[in-house]
């Protein structure tokens, strides 16, 4: 696929209790974009010790490119503490004064993002004074056209209500859990159920597509009054971290494909259901789950559009 998707903001360690996993969202989505055909970058920045030379070194296998991966002399790489509850379900800690704290505006950075068809960023990586102002900047840099993807990824304090409306306002496509949605909702005052919430939010703040995934009971997407509806299927979860950030991924490399509003759904569910069957954020797709966006055939409709009138 000829696109260019480029993720900003925090790369770090996952510290599970086997081992650490590579994570970071813009990461996570960056690497399951750039399996789906895309030419993927991640904007981010580690320190000069062993856990950012390890993620270099993580970075080559992946195929990502090194050259956006800025380096700190003073701070180190990022790493969190997880733990998983019974169901796979994360609880993490987020060490403070990091390397992605101190993300900076570079030429490479600035030339990145005016070539990208589609930037995705979140509010973690915002947590910092300097980081924020540099993804700020970096957006309102992207070209007429590009999608510009605020994955919203509320973590305990590390967001406030004046990040989530600016970086709301410098989006066009939103992609949220229902948790967050109920955070929001509570935030910009709004009622009703999860399609008016949503459709709510779309005219708020002038969003093309609004994406919500709501665990076991499956996900919805909105797209200029039509709706997708998509059911959740039981697998064996080993967790769920990076399974919001594939579905994200899915969903863009899909809209830049212009696909149909159902197929880029199904295989949004798809591909991040099988990530959830797997340790880590970022697993080798099968060529089954790859195919559903490169190849793009034809499937049985388990996804239900239908326009708003109908709700």
């Amino acid at each position: 696929m000829s696109c260019q998707v480029v993720g900003i903001g925090e790369v770090l360690w996952d510290l599970f209790p086997d081992g650490p996993q590579l994570g970071g969202a813009p990461a996570n989505f960056a690497y399951h974009a750039h399996a789906l055909g895309a030419r993927a970058i991640v904007l981010t920045r580690v320190g000069k010790d062993k856990f950012g030379s390890d993620i270099l070194d993580r970075f080559k296998l992946l195929g990502l490119p090194l050259m956006t991966v800025q380096l700190d002399d003073h701070v180190p790489t990022g790493t969190v503490a997880v733990t998983l509850n019974g169901n796979g379900v994360p609880h993490f800690v987020i060490h403070e004064n990091v390397a992605w704290d101190r993300l900076e505006k570079t030429s490479i950075a600035l030339q990145t993002v005016r070539s990208a068809d589609a930037v995705c960023f979140g509010s973690l990586a915002q947590r910092s004074e300097i980081s924020r102002s540099t993804i700020i900047e970096l957006l309102r840099e992207t070209k007429p056209g590009a999608l510009k993807v605020f994955d919203i990824n509320l973590r305990e304090k590390y967001y406030t209500c004046e990040v989530i409306e600016q970086s709301l306002k410098l989006a066009n496509v939103l992609k949220l859990n229902d948790q967050e949605l109920f955070i929001l909702s509570k935030m910009f005052n709004l009622t009703g159920n999860n399609n008016q919430l949503i459709a709510a939010l779309a005219e708020k703040f002038g969003l093309s597509v609004v994406a919500l995934t709501m665990g076991p009971k499956g996900s919805m997407l909105y797209q200029k009054d039509r709706w997708s509806e998509c059911p959740s299927r039981v697998v064996d979860v080993k967790d769920t971290v990076g399974a919001g950030d594939a579905f994200t991924a899915s969903i863009v490399i899909g809209l830049l494909a212009k696909m149909d509003l159902d197929q880029i759904h199904f295989a949004a569910s798809e591909i991040a259901q099988y990530v959830c069957t797997c340790v880590g954020a970022t697993p080798p797709l099968p060529a089954r789950l790859r195919e559903l966006v490169v190849g793009r055939p034809t499937f049985g409709r388990v996804c239900a559009t239908h326009s708003t009138a109908e709700i």
